[in-house]
C-alpha cells in the first residue's frame, strides 16, 4: 500500500488507545495518525507533560488527537473515550521487573484493567478490539525450549508455572489475556491479541521503558551481560500489526510477534561488530550454560503482511534513539 493510500484508510474513523503514552501505544498513536484516524489516547495524567507532549507534537494530533484521562482501576472511566469508536486498541498494563506487592502492582492493573476497558467496549458496542498481550502468556508452561522447538499461537503459559516460579510479569500477561478471551465468549465481543516479546527500536516518549533499558544496560559501562535468551522485535512492526488486526477483517485469535530469539552474548556480538568503540561486557554473568534459544513461528503474523524487521537494524534504531535521547552518550558510530 502506497503511503497515501495508507494515508486514507481511517479517514473518518474514530479510534481509542488506551495508555497511550506509552512505548509502543504512542508508535501506535502515530501510525493511526498517519493514516488519517481520529484517535482518543487515554493516559492516567493528562496534565503530566512526560505523558502528553510527544503525543500531541506527532503530525496529525493538533486536529485528530484528543486525550481522555483514565485509570485501569476505576471501572467506567474509559466508557467516555471509547463511545463511538470504532476501534479500540487496549495497551494499557504494567511492564517492570522489581515488584515489591506483585498483586497490586501488576496482576490487578492487568486483569481488572483489561475487564474494565473490555466492560466499557461492550457498553459502547465496539465492533472490535484489539489487546496487546505478550509472548509472556505464550511461551512459559514448564516445556521444554531448545533450539529445534517451535513455539505458536497454540501455546498458553500456564499460571501454576508462573506463580510457582514468582514470574509476576507473565502470570500478569496470561491472567489478562484468559480473562479477554473468557469475556469474549461470553459477551460476544470480537477480540485479536498480538503477542509480541522484547520490543525495541526507537523511542518516541522521553522516558526509559523496560525493554529499550535491556539494551541500554548492555551499552552503558556494565561488565557482564544476563545469561538469558529473549525473543526480541521491532515497536514499529508490532504497532502496525496492532493496526492491520483491526483493519483486515480476517485477522483473528492471536499473533506471536518475535523476529528472532537471541542470547544476550549474541546482541553483545552484533552491537560490537556495528559500535566497535563502546565498551561493552566481556563476559556472562554466571558460568552455568547458556540459556538455550528457540524458534517462534512467523506464519501467523505473516499472513498480516508484516515482514518483521532484522535483529540488527532494531539494535541499531534503539542505540541511536537511546544517544538522541541523552540516555547514553558516546563517540559517533564507526561504521
Amino acid at each position: 500500500m502506497s503511503s497515501a493510500a495508507a494515508a486514507m484508510t481511517g479517514a473518518g474513523k474514530v479510534v481509542c488507545v488506551t495508555g497511550a503514552s506509552g512505548y509502543i501505544a504512542s508508535w501506535i498513536v502515530k501510525l493511526l495518525l498517519a493514516r488519517g484516524y481520529t484517535v482518543r489516547a487515554t493516559v492516567r495524567d493528562t496534565a503530566d507533560p512526560k505523558k502528553t507532549l510527544h503525543l500531541c507534537a506527532l503530525d496529525g494530533a493538533k486536529d485528530r488527537l484528543h486525550l481522555f484521562k483514565a485509570s485501569l482501576l476505576e471501572e467506567g472511566s474509559f466508557d467516555a473515550a471509547v463511545d463511538g469508536c470504532d476501534c479500540v486498541f487496549h495497551m494499557a498494563s504494567p511492564f517492570y521487573h522489581n515488584v515489591k506487592d506483585p498483586k497490586a502492582e501488576l496482576l490487578d492493573p492487568a486483569v481488572k484493567g483489561t475487564l474494565n476497558v473490555l466492560a466499557s467496549c461492550k457498553k459502547a458496542s465496539i465492533k472490535r478490539v484489539v489487546v496487546t498481550s505478550s509472548m509472556a502468556a505464550v511461551a512459559y508452561n514448564g516445556k521444554a525450549k531448545t533450539p529445534d522447538v517451535v513455539v505458536d499461537e497454540t501455546w498458553f503459559s500456564d499460571p501454576e508455572v508462573c506463580e510457582k516460579n514468582q514470574q509476576w510479569y507473565i502470570l500478569s500477561k496470561t491472567l489478562a489475556e484468559e480473562a479477554a478471551w473468557k469475556f469474549s465468549r461470553d459477551n460476544g465481543l470480537e477480540i485479536v491479541t498480538i503477542n509480541p516479546t522484547m520490543v525495541i527500536g526507537p523511542l518516541l516518549q522521553p522516558t526509559l521503558n523496560t525493554s529499550a533499558e535491556a539494551i541500554l544496560k548492555l551499552i552503558n559501562g556494565s561488565s557482564t551481560y544476563p545469561n538469558s535468551s529473549f525473543g526480541w522485535v521491532n515497536v514499529k512492526d508490532v504497532a502496525l500489526a496492532h493496526i492491520l488486526a483491526y483493519e483486515l477483517p480476517s485477522a483473528n485469535g492471536r499473533y506471536c510477534m518475535v523476529e528472532i530469539v537471541a542470547h544476550h552474548s549474541d546482541l553483545v556480538n552484533i552491537i560490537s561488530e556495528m559500535y566497535p568503540t563502546i565498551p561493552l561486557p566481556g563476559k556472562c554473568a554466571d558460568d552455568k550454560p547458556f540459556v538455550a534459544t528457540y524458534q517462534v513461528s512467523k506464519e501467523k503474523i505473516r499472513s498480516l503482511g508484516i515482514e518483521l524487521t532484522p535483529l540488527n537494524t532494531s539494535l541499531k534504531e534503539t542505540i541511536e534513539s537511546l544517544k538522541e535521547k541523552g540516555f547514553v552518550t558516546f563517540d559517533s558510530i564507526n561504521m
